[in-house]
């Protein structure tokens, strides 16, 4: 387990160091394979090489391999044909190289078939890819056919609107309502904040206070101190009780001062609580004014369209209505000349004679 490690680091840094020597790709794919081969004795393969390299594209390893196994090839049958040779020496050098080939064409054909799954499974999911890019297709034809079928239904749902506008006018007007309620509330919220802050202000400024007149006690207590120490030359059995009273006053001093400063504390918190709890209060209460105004402000854009439509009905009515005027003046006009055209003819026709009585 050791040596593998150590081979491992090993070939880590010789493969660095032949990265540093050959920038091209085939070149540093073929230095690998020879360093493989040669010097740890792992017969490399395409996907081997590619973990230890991790350079260029999938096929650059396996060309790579190729070149390597011919240039052996070539290389070794050049010793074995040498004429210096003995030919049982050539005979089991051809032999070797024979079945190091043969290895090395299986493990070839191995890397190849890998290669070609991975090419076949990258055509799958191309292929899968195509089906859903058509399927995305057909559903986007399916889409604009049911968007059709949604503005109809929307002509509709205008339609029924029309009928909804007095009930819109209802909610519209108890969102006015419900609206000054929150206002109102919201303004009491925002005076009780105010006042809690004013509070605030004015525990931190007692407790300031107090914080003050606990340093001058505390500097006074030292100042005592230091005169009892002064003292101490001249009489030490009263420098030592005085001392030992001062020291007292000074602990209860700051025992006094921690008391007060954690009831401050205490009442600090608690004032910080109720103001966040009248921040929350606040928040809800801004949130149910906006959705109570975002309401009102749909009643009151559909109340606006359909007033709109109703103008433009009125307009029309009102055309009609004027079209109606003229053709029933044109009407009194026409039965005006109709009554006066018998009266003409009786002034220029000639009066009966009168017939005499008996």
């Amino acid at each position: 387990m050791a040596t593998d490690i150590v081979n491992e680091a090993g070939l880590a840094q010789d493969i660095e160091q032949l990265r540093e020597r050959f920038t091209h790709t085939q070149a540093l794919y073929r230095e690998v394979c020879a360093l493989l081969f040669f010097r740890y004795g792992i017969t490399p393969t395409a996907n081997k090489l590619y973990q230890l390299v991790r350079k260029g594209s999938m096929s650059a390893p396996a060309d790579a391999l190729t070149k390597f196994w011919e240039d052996l090839r070539e290389k070794s049958r050049t010793r074995i044909e040498h004429p210096d040779l003995p030919e049982a020496l050539k005979t089991a050098a051809g032999d070797l190289i024979a079945d190091l080939w043969g290895k090395a064409q299986v493990t070839a054909d191995e890397s190849l078939g890998v290669y070609r799954a991975e090419a076949r499974v990258q055509v799958e999911q191309a292929h899968a890819q195509v089906v859903q890019s058509q399927a995305k297709v057909d559903a986007a034809n399916s889409d604009r056919k049911l968007a059709y079928m949604t503005l109809e239904s929307i002509k509709e749902e205008l339609n029924r609107t029309r009928l909804h506008v007095a009930s819109l006018e209802e909610k519209s007007l108890a969102a006015d309502r419900s609206r000054a309620s929150l206002e109102t509330s919201l303004e009491e919220a925002r005076k009780e904040n105010t006042a809690l802050v004013q509070q605030l202000n004015d525990g931190h400024q007692k407790f300031s206070a107090q914080i003050d007149k606990l340093r001058a006690a505390m500097e006074l207590a030292d100042e005592r101190s230091r005169s009892a120490e002064k003292r101490a030359l001249l009489d030490a059995d009263r420098e030592r009780v005085a001392a030992t009273r001062i020291h007292k006053e000074l602990e209860l001093h700051k025992i006094e001062s921690s008391k007060i400063a954690e009831r401050y504390r205490i009442e600090l918190a608690a004032i910080q609580g109720q103001l966040g709890e009248l921040r929350q209060t606040r928040g809800q209460l801004e949130g149910k004014l906006q959705a109570v105004g975002a309401e009102r402000d749909l009643a009151m854009s559909e109340i606006n369209h359909l007033q709109g439509r109703l103008n433009d009905v009125g307009a029309q009515a009102a055309v009609f209505q004027a079209q109606a005027d003229e053709w029933r003046r044109k009407s009194q006009e026409l039965q005006q000349q109709l009554l006066s055209t018998p009266k003409k003819v009786g002034k220029n026709a000639q009066r009966p004679r009168a017939v005499p009585s008996t």
